[in-house]
């Protein structure tokens, strides 16, 4: 994710960036002008944090890069957040290319 936001971090300007603890922090490490909430880490809650704005309205894009050939520790909460994310029909990308086409298109 630092990768792609330092490659990406005059798009993602544009936005307020709401990420789990860790996602947040190493975002903020890496590009300290983006403006980044850090919520709590994603295990201890930050996706549930992050599914509970999805619901309320105050998300309005998802990205959410996952490693398909890792075990996730909490797979259900990633699970949950994406059933969020469609059923309230947010923009939502699990992979870079996608992740791309979203930020060029806000």
């Amino acid at each position: 994710m630092t990768e792609f936001a330092r490659q990406h971090q005059s798009a993602l300007s544009k936005f307020r960036i709401v990420a789990t603890g860790t996602t947040g922090g190493r975002v903020l490490d890496a590009c300290p002008d983006l403006d980044v909430t850090p919520l709590k880490s994603g295990p201890l809650g930050g996706d549930q944090q992050i599914g509970a704005m999805i619901a309320t309205g105050d998300v309005g894009m998802l990205i959410f890069f996952i490693d398909p050939l890792s075990a996730l520790p909490h797979d259900v909460d990633v699970k949950a957040l994406t059933r969020l994310a469609t059923v309230y029909d947010i923009p939502m990308a699990l992979n870079r290319a996608t992740a791309e086409h979203l930020i060029d298109f806000r």
